[in-house]
């Protein structure tokens, strides 16, 4: 878990990426940015920031924030409650952010954690800068990671059950 002094930091870190991103945030939004580290215990490496923009019983809005090359450990979104599982748009706005997926090893400007590299098995890179659009399948393993000024992008999603997921890393907690 994230100490609070922590969290401070990371929500700084994300604020400054997002001001430079030009994202206007209404009134009492940065409150509600959450730091996310995953239970790793070490968000600048392995983590995200999120904010919620909407989210009803059938669609979700989220702006990411990361840090220069900040990752999301390997996750997927399955079935759950017979729903066929979170199909997702990822839409790019500021920096560099990098998609693993299933597919040919192509992986060239991104790394893989150092020390966790059986836990990051999608190796086909998809790079994408302001204006490129990604969708996610449901049940598509991926992971993801900044570049080196850090990364915003959309997530636009079908029903979002953040504790359906599940993660290659078994030490992650959601």
């Amino acid at each position: 878990m994230n100490t609070t002094e922590e969290s401070d930091r990371a929500r700084k870190r994300a604020l400054k990426i997002l001001e430079q991103s030009g994202i206007q945030l209404g009134q009492g939004e940065t409150d509600q940015l959450e730091v996310i580290d995953f239970g790793l215990g070490n968000p600048r490496v392995e983590g995200l920031q999120l904010l919620t923009l909407f989210q009803t019983g059938r669609m979700a809005g989220r702006i990411l924030i990361m840090t220069p090359h900040q990752t999301e450990p390997e996750h997927w979104h399955p079935p759950f409650a017979g729903n066929p599982g979170k199909e997702e748009i990822i839409r790019a706005i500021w920096g560099e952010v990098r998609f693993y997926l299933p597919g040919k090893d192509t992986m060239s400007k991104g790394f893989l954690v150092p020390g966790k590299e059986h836990l990051y098995t999608m190796r086909h890179e998809k790079v994408l800068v302001p204006g490129d659009t990604l969708i996610l399948e449901p049940g598509t393993k991926h992971w993801f990671q900044a570049g080196g000024e850090g990364a915003v992008f959309y997530s636009f999603s079908t029903m979002v059950q953040d504790g359906a997921d599940k993660f290659t890393d078994p030490k992650v907690a959601r």
